[in-house]
């Protein structure tokens, strides 16, 4: 491991914005579970970004909508790092970062704490289906954790994690939002606050971009939950 990579690792245990948990969280619940209120200390909406990188979504939602909370999560200390800086030398109160597999999510996230996620890039599985973020397997930890009709968000370059997105949305009944093929021939129209938010570019975005590859994007949520209410913060 490189002198950089030690570095940032150490630096990273001293970051306020930065939650590691301990080994046994395989078994267990963490203590933040539940608690993520107390975290931020105040009850805003949380949104999540799941395998967020660098965390470059996660910072610029949190500079868009001040007033909500953003968790951005990955295993990878050494990206974490960049994100978590970026926060704490803007003073970003509203971001935290939490380093894990995403497989575990639902020992730190308790039933409707979450009221969006987003899934920025993920790796597409091309061999493994079950393993892509919008499969039944992570869909229904997901639908635990999200409050009553929580939008999932998803940006890729993909067309195989595009269209297998979709499949699964019409096999499961889950409500489509919306579907955009290709960001940047899209119509926007009146609605510059999603164009904002999905002209925000991450590092491989842009690499993509470069090559030419069209950026897809999809939203839904995964119906009602009784006794509660519609909930979508962006109001996409």
């Amino acid at each position: 491991m490189g002198k950089d990579k030690l570095k940032r690792f150490s630096q990273l245990k001293t970051f306020k914005n930065v939650i590691q948990p301990q080994a046994n969280y395989y078994s267990s619940d963490d203590p933040i579970k539940g608690n993520w209120c107390d975290i931020f200390e105040n009850k805003n909406p949380i949104i999540i970004e799941l395998g967020c990188g660098a965390g470059e979504y996660t910072i610029g939602l949190s500079r868009l909508f001040p007033k909500n909370n953003f968790i951005g999560v990955d295993i990878k200390g050494a990206r974490l790092w960049k994100g978590a800086k970026i926060a704490e030398d803007e003073k970003l109160l509203n971001v935290r970062f939490l380093r894990t597999k995403i497989d575990f999510i639902s020992k730190f996230f308790a039933e409707n704490e979450i009221d969006e996620i987003w899934l920025t890039f993920s790796d597409p599985q091309p061999k493994k289906p079950r393993k892509r973020l919008t499969s039944k397997l992570f869909i229904n930890r997901f639908s635990v954790i999200l409050k009553n009709n929580g939008l999932i968000h998803l940006k890729t370059d993909s067309d195989l994690l595009y269209q297998f997105t979709k499949d699964e949305i019409i096999n499961h009944n889950y409500y489509l939002k919306k579907d955009i093929k290709n960001i940047y021939n899209h119509t926007f129209k009146n609605n510059t606050s999603l164009k904002e938010i999905l002209y925000l570019k991450t590092f491989y975005e842009k690499k993509w971009l470069q090559k030419q590859k069209s950026i897809k994007y999809l939203s839904f949520h995964l119906g009602s939950k009784k006794n509660r209410y519609n909930i979508s913060k962006f109001k996409l």
